[in-house]
């Protein structure tokens, strides 16, 4: 058989200085198209840009296929078969008509509530669990009422992004930063929650004061007779056998999430293997079942990771990461140097694989540094959670969010996000940090 050859060998670009640079230009194209979405689709834009990694030899079908982050794939599919099962047995609708008479369909109550329910619930959940369970009951509520539920949808996302940092399972790059660093769920809690549930405080007057001025928190239906007639006329039709079926296994889904680091499974592992069980318990149609699957969004995310996966594989995070390092003189400079430029870094990257490359260099840097190197843990966990609030790709949560609400026939623009998202993301980092560099500087590390 004759020797096969890869484009960029027959092109003389196959050496490992050249494909660095191709594979940041492969990103920036990619991410250019991303953000031109008047012109391309996100997901054709990302699959093409993954594609084109293999097709010209910058990486291998095999590098391709491991740079896929199988847990959040396997987090997704798992959890969207769940819901998918909760939604056809009407228990969104149930939970959407509770949530219209509690908040008698006051805007400004609608924001508080699911904003506050959804951080608090991914401090304990993965935060694409919350977004799948939190955003139908929003949607159902919203349109009901007559609202546009963009700001309201990508204000829950922001809420769950920031709830997420606050535990050791709240957010993947916690997860890392876990078991590579070797901190406990007590010590997340301990130095991160407090200057989280500060930060959500934040966050929330941000959001609040940016849809006030924006005159997203106006009532569309100014009659209180026909509002009247709205919160308590709505039936909803449900199936209480499938219901307590998928509820049973949202249940142990949920149990097992919480003590999966004890148990040896990842979140993704346990998701697939209940949704897989439910499927079979109920006897559903499981193409009818697949058909509320977001299958764009999932196609999304595997173009995304193999493009990043190249910068993972041609060095550049690494490269990034010893940048990082090597302007860090001490831990009170550190913490603001790594949160933001971890901030910043996953706010247009996945945070997952720079977040693993920047726990290597950390466990490097104790090494050889006369400070104490675990404040700089906490900064890079508040910014490479954080961050992800910049951009609608900056963290799944996002991307899922996106996809849900484009099923009901809305779209969240890269830029409507980043009007919402940015501001957020600001505003949280920096009091995040703040709070985490005063903790260091007044009692010492």
């Amino acid at each position: 058989m004759g020797e096969h050859h890869t484009i960029l060998e027959l092109l003389g670009l196959n050496t490992p200085t050249a494909k660095y640079w191709i594979s940041i230009g492969l990103f920036l194209a990619t991410y250019a198209m991303i953000i031109l979405e008047k012109f391309f689709h996100r997901v054709p834009a990302a699959l093409l840009g993954g594609a084109l990694a293999i097709f010209i030899g910058l990486v291998t079908p095999k590098e391709a296929w491991e740079s896929i982050d199988h847990n959040t794939m396997f987090l997704l599919v798992g959890m969207m078969v769940i819901v998918s099962v909760l939604i056809e047995s009407g228990f969104f609708s149930i939970l959407s008509n509770w949530a219209l008479r509690i908040t008698k369909g006051d805007p400004l109550k609608i924001l508080l509530v699911f904003t506050f329910l959804t951080a608090f619930l991914s401090a304990f959940l993965d935060n694409v669990t919350t977004v799948l369970f939190m955003v139908p009951i929003l949607l159902q509520m919203l349109i009901k009422l007559r609202i546009n539920p963009i700001p309201y949808v990508i204000a829950t996302v922001l809420a769950s992004n920031i709830g997420g940092t606050a535990t050791l399972i709240g957010d993947p790059p916690n997860i890392i930063i876990g078991s590579l660093g070797h901190f406990t769920f007590n010590d997340f809690i301990v130095n991160l929650t407090p200057i989280i549930i500060i930060t959500h405080i934040f966050g929330t007057i941000t959001f609040v004061l940016y849809m006030k001025w924006r005159g997203y928190l106006e009532r569309k239906i100014t009659d209180e007779r026909e509002l009247k007639e709205i919160i308590e006329g709505q039936k909803a039709e449900y199936d209480i056998p499938l219901m307590r079926k998928g509820l049973i296994i949202f249940g142990i889904t949920l149990l097992l999430f919480f003590f999966h680091h004890l148990i040896g499974l990842e979140p993704g592992t346990v998701a697939l293997t209940m949704a897989s069980i439910l499927l079979l318990w109920t006897k559903l149609n499981p193409e009818k079942v697949f058909e509320r699957v977001e299958w764009g969004t999932l196609m999304f995310f595997v173009g995304l990771f193999m493009v990043i996966g190249t910068l993972e594989v041609t060095g550049v995070f690494e490269d990034l990461a010893h940048f990082v390092a090597g302007i860090v003189k001490d831990a009170l400079s550190g913490i603001l140097i790594i949160g933001g430029l971890s901030a910043i870094i996953s706010g247009i990257v996945d945070n997952i694989p720079f977040t693993m490359a920047m726990s290597y260099v950390l466990l490097d840097l104790q090494q050889s540094v006369h400070f104490n190197v675990e404040p700089l843990w906490w900064a890079l966990a508040l910014g490479a959670c954080l961050g992800g609030n910049l951009t609608i790709i900056g963290a799944s949560a996002n991307v899922v969010a996106a996809g849900l609400v484009e099923k009901e026939g809305y779209k969240i623009s890269f830029f409507d996000f980043i009007k919402m998202g940015t501001p957020v993301a600001m505003v949280t980092v920096f009091v995040a940090l703040f709070l985490l560099w005063l903790k260091y500087l007044i009692f010492g590390y």
